[in-house]
């Protein structure tokens, strides 16, 4: 039996015995009464996100699966995520979001700016759709699933964000237009300080205080500056520093997790309260993005591939943005809920949706090329 065969069949064992002890009653143990069964989730999880690296058509969820373990060690033991000696945890929020965003500049160049002029009918029709159909279906849902006032302008502001960093990846494999799919992320990344407020204050104002100027200087010192830093340094000292190549991608992967883990923790008690109308709003969110942008698209005569493209970065949002705006609104307990979810649900659409286009043919006889 291999390795990975060996912690999937742990990881069956783990889970069967969490159950039990849920079901049957838990067992406490410790000064502060930790339960066993969490413990037993956990290592289940953790497991399972290794075991599945054995197999390259489950690999791509193992990032997933390690983001559930998280979200599972500070659902039952949040006392240990929310403050260390006083000291806040989610104070750090801000400076990981500029460590990422800093990476994600370093892995860009001024040719992803020239994709605008290669590329102006994607390009205007993707930004279009991105910031018109999830912000107005995070406000339907909103207000459809009667979620309370901030958990309700998390969900908005999860649709107001500018497309996901991890969609350039799922358009790889999807077989899609990477070229469009880098260039759509990085308009709507430059575009979000201005679009991003003034969505928030026309969908969620009714829902929260939503200060325009104030956001659009969150946005622009979490995101704007470091991408523009990064950029710099790619420029200057491209191919010499293949250390960070290397270590950029651990540093984003392990800062975002760190961030749902500390929000989950904070927001424990609302989770458990609306945690499944929560999970499926961002589901619908999710794939309702991905379905109306790629129709819409195709409204517009556009190439096989740049439909996927288009619905890809209309349906993958940028939690972690949206995670660090809840936090400068000093509400990652409520607001930062829905992006917190959404972010590793994405993920697990995002994968499946690039599994089953990757295994499906290109056609496009009655399509027009993109202008």
């Amino acid at each position: 039996m291999t390795k990975y065969k060996l912690l999937l069949v742990t990881a069956v064992a783990f889970l069967v015995a969490a159950v039990a002890l849920v079901l049957t009653g838990d067992v406490r143990f410790g000064e502060d009464e930790l339960r066993l069964s969490g413990i037993m989730f956990i290592v289940f999880f953790l497991a399972l996100a290794i075991g599945v690296r054995g197999y390259p058509a489950f690999k791509g969820f193992s990032y997933t699966i390690m983001i559930l373990a998280a979200v599972t060690t500070s659902m039952y033991y949040p006392q240990y995520f929310v403050s260390v000696n006083g000291y806040r945890l989610d104070n750090l929020f801000t400076p990981l979001l500029q460590i990422i965003m800093f990476g994600m500049g370093t892995e860009m160049s001024l040719n992803d700016f020239i994709g605008v002029v290669r590329m102006p009918k994607g390009v205007i029709v993707g930004t279009l759709n991105h910031f018109t159909i999830m912000p107005l279906l995070g406000f339907t849902l909103a207000n459809v699933f009667d979620f309370p006032p901030e958990i309700a302008a998390g969900v908005i502001l999860i649709g107001c964000s500018p497309c996901g960093m991890a969609s350039n990846v799922i358009s790889y494999l999807a077989k899609a237009n990477l070229a469009l799919s880098i260039t759509l992320t990085t308009v709507s990344t430059f575009l979000a300080p201005i679009l991003m407020p003034l969505l928030m204050k026309l969908l969620a104002g009714q829902f929260v205080e939503v200060e325009v100027t104030k956001m659009m200087w969150d946005i622009t010192k979490i995101v704007i500056l470091p991408v523009v830093a990064g950029l710099i340094f790619n420029h200057f000292f491209r191919g010499k520093a293949h250390w960070l190549d290397k270590a950029m991608p651990v540093v984003s992967m392990a800062g975002i997790a760190f961030i749902i883990l500390i929000i989950t923790a904070n927001g424990r008690d609302n989770l458990l309260d609306i945690g499944l109308l929560l999970i499926v709003s961002s589901l619908i969110h999710n794939t309702a993005g991905y379905l109306l942008g790629y129709w819409s698209a195709r409204l517009f005569k556009m190439k096989e591939q740049d439909c996927r493209t288009i619905a890809i970065e209309v349906g993958m949002q940028n939690g972690g943005l949206a995670s660090g705006i809840a936090k400068e609104m000093g509400k990652a307990a409520t607001v930062g809920l829905a992006p917190a979810i959404f972010g590793p649900l994405m993920n697990i659409t995002g994968s499946i949706l690039a599994s089953w286009w990757h295994r499906k043919p290109i056609e496009d006889k009655n399509a027009v090329a993109t202008a």
